[in-house]
């Protein structure tokens, strides 16, 4: 199985339970949280809504097995008690593929816990974290759980377009870099068609 699918079960978790354990053999090590910045003075009003994943990053993402991979949206949407709605879409064989999950403000604003946790069997622990925004152009969110004794994490570069500047890649690396991955480890999808939502190359079928 691809490492991509492997990842993009990581943040979407349906691809992903039982097949973890025996794809990455040699895993890079998840960074401890206090390593990752947490955006100051969170906004969630302001940063809900449509995001294009532009690039990505983690210990389960290769460049050899992902570089083709094309773009997806996820969506934030804002609930009463400050949890969001999470729905990423995909289009896979000419088909919509919707996943979706619920983040959970934790007592930190900009980071979050994934609800209902016990529906995934073997995810021991789910961290989302809100490393940096600006609401109306870019953010870049930190991913990281535990899955059957084993850690894997993400950083998910979104767009509220399509492109972005290319210094915004060039931070998004640098920072990607930071946290102990490689340039192999850092993809940036294929931006899609209009009319399109995303379309996993080589059978990567992921969110975040």
């Amino acid at each position: 199985m691809p490492l991509g699918l492997l990842w993009l079960g990581l943040t979407l978790l349906g691809a992903l339970q039982t097949q973890a354990q025996d794809s990455t053999p040699n895993l890079i090590p998840a960074p401890p949280l206090f390593r990752v910045p947490l955006q100051p003075n969170f906004q969630d009003d302001q940063f809900q809504g449509k995001w294009y994943v532009v690039g990505l990053a983690g210990n389960a993402v290769s460049q050899t097995e992902d570089g083709q991979f094309k773009m997806y949206t996820t969506n934030y949407e804002l609930k009463e008690d400050s949890s969001y709605n999470v729905t990423s879409t995909l289009l896979r064989d000419q088909r919509c593929d919707y996943f979706v999950r619920t983040f959970v403000q934790t007592s930190r604003p900009g980071q979050f816990r994934l609800g209902n946790i016990k529906a995934y069997p073997g995810l021991q622990r789910y961290t989302v974290r809100v490393a940096a925004t600006d609401y109306s152009q870019f953010a870049m969110v930190f991913f990281k759980k535990v899955s059957r004794n084993r850690e894997y994490f993400k950083i998910t570069l979104y767009g509220r377009t399509k492109e972005l500047p290319p210094e915004r890649k060039e931070n998004f690396s640098r920072f990607a870099k930071s946290l102990g991955l490689s340039d192999d480890n850092i993809v940036f999808p294929v931006p899609i068609g209009n009319g399109q939502l995303g379309r996993g190359g080589r059978g990567l079928g992921s969110s975040g």
